[in-house]
């Protein structure tokens, strides 16, 4: 296992670096790592960090979103309004149905296998978006009108929207019933979410005003109660639950509000421990992407992709309509709401896993998803922001 973390850490740092001197995203060369060391290649990635790995790369998503927390102002999302809800949905509805009207006739399948294809791939990527967007707001790019607020608020909750959708499809194509609890819970999975979140630091800004102690603590403390939070979302049976990664986020969110200094700080402690959890992260997105799917895939599915992303591009210029936003803030937010790459990695396998006929189709199509938009959307935001929106 050792030898295993090694190589992660050492060959996606240099990847990393190596793809920044050549001007991509430093996540393409640590994706790419992921592909050479995974078990479909070079298979240097030992059996049990596989093992882990879904879990190892909740734990990064841990850290970035509780950064992003720390970072985001409420009141800034505040002004934002309509928009950042509409967010939410609207872009991953608009891909849905572009995939339902889309892959049919190009790739032969039922329109509930492309429900459920549009399901896997619908999901945005907090972990390549809310990095980026973090970026933008402590540069100060976009951030009087709310745009970086806009678009990391709606990345974190796109998620829970689209694998409920998906949960159902693939209820449907096993010949199960769909709850209409289930739908019901995605509005009320993320109201409690965002409830315990505030709830949970309030009392750790409390906490942590009574009780002086470090701040190497207080971060521990605080990954302690996000690991106990997903823990228990995880363990819920009952059909209505609550968003664990929107709570987290929220969580630092509440202690900014109450104590902005100490916020500051331990954001500065965050962005450290996630240098080593980007690489962990997308090394392990990378080891799950089965080239060989991707290469089978042909050309109709790299133009069914960027089709539907014509779908959610549409979306997302429906939902900043009507907005003081100039056309060039419009175009970014478009960009900004491109990649994709820890939903897909995550359940991309699953409809081959329950052994539904369009398994096969629906992991290539998710493989190359992620080696299409994650590194192109990185791309595209680092190269659009300074020219599209004002400091």
């Amino acid at each position: 296992m050792l030898l295993s973390i090694a190589f992660i850490l050492l060959a996606g740092m240099f990847m990393g670096w190596l793809c920044a001197k050549l001007k991509l995203p430093g996540l393409l060369g640590m994706i790419l790592t992921g592909i050479l060391l995974g078990p479909h290649a070079w298979n240097l990635i030992d059996s049990s960090i596989l093992g882990i790995s879904s879990e190892l790369r909740k734990i990064a998503l841990i850290i970035i979103l509780t950064r992003a927390g720390l970072t985001l102002n409420i009141s800034d999302l505040k002004k934002v309004g309509r928009p950042a809800v509409m967010m939410c949905f609207v872009p991953a509805s608009f891909e849905i149905v572009g995939m339902i009207l889309l892959a049919p006739p190009l790739l032969g399948i039922s329109v509930l296998e492309a429900a459920i294809m549009g399901t896997v791939v619908a999901a945005v990527s907090p972990a390549v978006i809310v990095p980026k967007m973090i970026k933008l707001i402590e540069e100060g790019y976009g951030t009087k009108k709310g745009i970086p607020q806009m678009i990391l608020a709606g990345a974190s909750v796109d998620d829970v929207f689209v694998i409920v959708l998906f949960t159902a499809f693939t209820s449907l194509a096993q010949g199960k019933t769909v709850n209409a609890i289930r739908f019901i819970n995605i509005p009320v999975s993320i109201g409690l979410g965002i409830l315990f979140g505030i709830l949970a630091g309030t009392l750790l800004g409390v906490l942590f005003q009574k009780m002086h102690v470090r701040d190497t603590i207080k971060v521990l403390i605080i990954l302690s109660i996000s690991f106990i939070l997903v823990s228990l979302e995880d363990s819920i049976a009952t059909p209505i639950t609550f968003s664990a990664l929107i709570a987290i986020m929220f969580m630092g969110t509440a202690m900014k509000k109450r104590r902005a200094e100490m916020a500051k700080r331990l954001s500065a402690k965050f962005n450290k421990i996630w240098v080593c959890a980007e690489i962990v992260l997308f090394v392990l997105v990378g080891a799950a992407v089965d080239i060989s799917y991707a290469v089978s895939a042909g050309i109709t599915v790299i133009l069914l992709i960027f089709g539907v992303l014509v779908f959610r591009i549409s979306g997302v210029l429906v939902c900043v309509l009507k907005t003081n936003l100039s056309a060039k803030e419009r175009l970014f937010c478009m960009l900004g709401y491109l990649p994709k790459a820890t939903v897909q990695a995550a359940i991309g396998g699953v409809p081959l896993a329950m052994g539904l006929r369009c398994g096969n189709i629906v992991l290539a199509v998710a493989v190359l998803a992620i080696l299409i938009t994650a590194p192109l959307g990185a791309f595209l935001i680092e190269l659009s922001y300074k020219r599209l929106l004002v400091k």
